[in-house]
């Protein structure tokens, strides 16, 4: 997809058009007030007050039919500059413009642009006429809190896309429709992945079966993957004691995405948003000497963040998820080679779910903040130095990102981008000099003397819960065998003259840790094909007359329309090897 905000012809387009929806929207609601209408990545958007009416979505077709008619009439859009306080005298009746007006410098150039009947307040640049604006879209309407914050009124937002051609529009609508049938909220309620309730609450997905499958083969092949580099998986409580995030410096920092205390018997309990504090606690259990180091604690631990509402996203972000998290503990010296065996894990991941399109970010703090980090600019030059150096060594080309590091330590970030154009970091590793210092964790050195070790925070599925969102996006909801919740359906052509040859199958399939269905219900066959087709399932088996004669069995794969015949031996070496080389579709 075309980033509409970075191509300058685009950016103008879609700002220009912005404006004419504004203006159609006053002609049909006459007591609208606007706040801000950015260009952004996917088109642009209006942020409007209407009172007490509520613009809906079958209601866009109207606001289009009037923003033609505008565009029709070919209104020339004219600029206008003023002072200050001439736009304050000309905005006078728009709360939300004064308040625009009232935070911008005194002695600056403030603009406005008029198209026909239509004014309003703006940077900059448009097109020359409303004339060119003909091919757009109005893609939908949400809800927008003023300035962002939930204190404040609630606005309506329209969003709305913008091109120079009827032919680039149908091609952007086409790209939006497939992204639609990608995303994994629609896909997730088609498969039976996972569900929602309201009496369970937002952001708490309850895992259906194939969900519930999905999310314990990955939470096995990535425990398998670390016990056998050498990591110790233990299990922590989902809640701890305030005082212990308090110790950390959590409380400080992260305190308000946290859910609130609950207060037993004179203590003071949260559920847990990350796990790094109890894992320092299990490193300290014990002494532990030079030698000992590395040690690796993993752990498939859930945690608990409270998401504003309108941030919640399926399963890429929830209140409740699942990190494939791990600390380890090292002396200086093993800074590199540790981080350097994390970066070969994540790649070494990334091949067997083919993740090819990624990029790495060091991310950093931003100086400036003297509230979301840890003051200790020491600490932060050590940290960040080390970090940078690490990476260089390794050869890694990265991006650096002021602001985007833990409160604690720098990271490094792997960011992807899923099928349906969503940014997010999948995988991290983050260097913290800080915890060790904060719960005194120590090691015996060579001569004796107690050293301080270093603790890399690591993550290489992220969250399991965003991790099956982007395979669901990427795969479409067509799952690798090795991963997928039904491997095989079975077909029964004739229920009274076939089922018992079916169940001789699947019962030979089970003893082979097959995951396999019998479909015999009273339908068409063409029916259960078609069914088995929208259900994803990688091997549908067609078994009629002649499979039962000659003790074979015919399959057609998902997505394909030929059958194959095949001995039942035959067949079963095939899923086999299928299955143990995670073999990619």
């Amino acid at each position: 997809m075309k980033n509409i905000k970075e191509d300058e012809k685009l950016n103008v387009l879609n700002h220009s058009c912005a404006h004419l929806l504004a203006q159609a929207v006053k002609h049909l609601y006459p007591n609208a007030k606007f706040w801000v209408g950015p260009v952004i990545e996917e088109g642009f958007y209006y942020d409007i007050d209407l009172g007490d009416e509520v613009v809906k979505e079958e209601d866009l077709a109207k606001i289009e039919k009037e923003m033609k008619k505008i565009a029709k009439d070919g209104k020339r859009i004219v600029r206008e500059e003023l002072t200050k306080e001439e736009a304050l005298m000309k905005f006078h009746d728009d709360p939300y413009k004064i308040d625009l007006i009232e935070r911008m410098e005194d002695g600056n150039v403030i603009s406005c642009y008029t198209q026909g009947d239509f004014t309003d307040l703006c940077r900059g640049p448009h097109v020359e006429s409303v004339k060119v604006l003909r091919h757009f879209k109005l893609l939908k309407v949400s809800g927008a809190y003023w300035k962002g914050d939930a204190k404040n009124k609630m606005l309506q937002r329209i969003y709305g896309v913008c091109f120079e051609t009827e032919e680039q529009l149908q091609e952007h609508l086409a790209y939006l429709e497939e992204m639609k049938n990608r995303d994994h909220r629609k896909l997730s309620k088609d498969l039976k992945i996972y569900m929602t309730h309201d009496l369970v609450g937002q952001g708490l997905p309850l895992w259906l079966p194939n969900g519930a499958f999905l999310f314990h083969e990955l939470e096995e092949y990535i425990r398998e993957k670390e016990i056998n580099l050498g990591y110790y998986h233990v299990y922590t409580p989902i809640m701890a004691t305030s005082e212990l995030y308090k110790i950390s410096g959590h409380w400080d920092h992260y305190k308000d995405d946290m859910f609130p205390l609950m207060k037993r018997e004179g203590e003071e309990f949260v559920l847990r948003p990350m796990n790094c504090p109890h894992h320092m606690l299990i490193y300290k259990n014990e002494l532990h000497s030079y030698r000992d180091l590395p040690i690796r604690i993993g752990e498939l631990a859930h945690d608990f963040r409270f998401e504003a509402s309108g941030a919640l996203c399926g399963l890429e972000r929830v209140r409740t998820f699942c990190q494939n998290d791990a600390h380890l503990f090292v002396r200086p010296d093993q800074i590199e080679s540790e981080f350097k065996r994390v970066v070969d894990l994540i790649l070494e991941v990334y091949k067997d779910f083919n993740i090819t399109e990624y990029s790495f970010r060091l991310s950093l703090r931003d100086p400036s903040d003297k509230e979301k980090y840890y003051q200790n600019d020491e600490m932060w030059e050590k940290a960040e130095s080390t970090l940078r150096k690490v990476l260089d060594d390794l050869k890694i080309d990265y991006f650096e990102a002021v602001g985007e590091a833990a409160f604690y330590g720098p990271k490094l970030d792997v960011q992807i981008k899923t099928a349906i154009g969503h940014e997010l970091s999948l995988s991290t590793c983050q260097l913290d000099f800080l915890l060790p210092e904060k719960f005194d964790l120590t090691y015996i050195d060579t001569d004796g003397s107690k050293k301080r070790p270093v603790v890399l925070h690591r993550a290489i599925l992220g969250s399991i819960d965003r991790f099956i969102a982007y395979l669901i996006e990427v795969t479409k909801g067509s799952f690798p065998l090795w991963l997928a919740p039904v491997q095989v359906n079975i077909i029964p052509v004739n229920k009274e003259y076939h089922e018992a040859y079916a169940t001789e199958v699947y019962k030979l399939l089970q003893k082979q840790n097959i995951r396999v269905e019998i479909d015999d219900r009273n339908e068409k066959l063409g029916y259960r094909m078609r069914e088995s087709q929208t259900r994803k399932i990688p091997y549908t088996l067609i078994l009629g007359d002649k499979e039962v004669e000659q003790k074979t069995v015919s399959y057609r794969l998902f997505g394909q329309e030929n059958t194959q015949t095949l001995s039942t031996e035959e067949f079963i070496r095939l899923l086999q090897e299928e299955i143990q080389t995670k073999k990619r579709k």
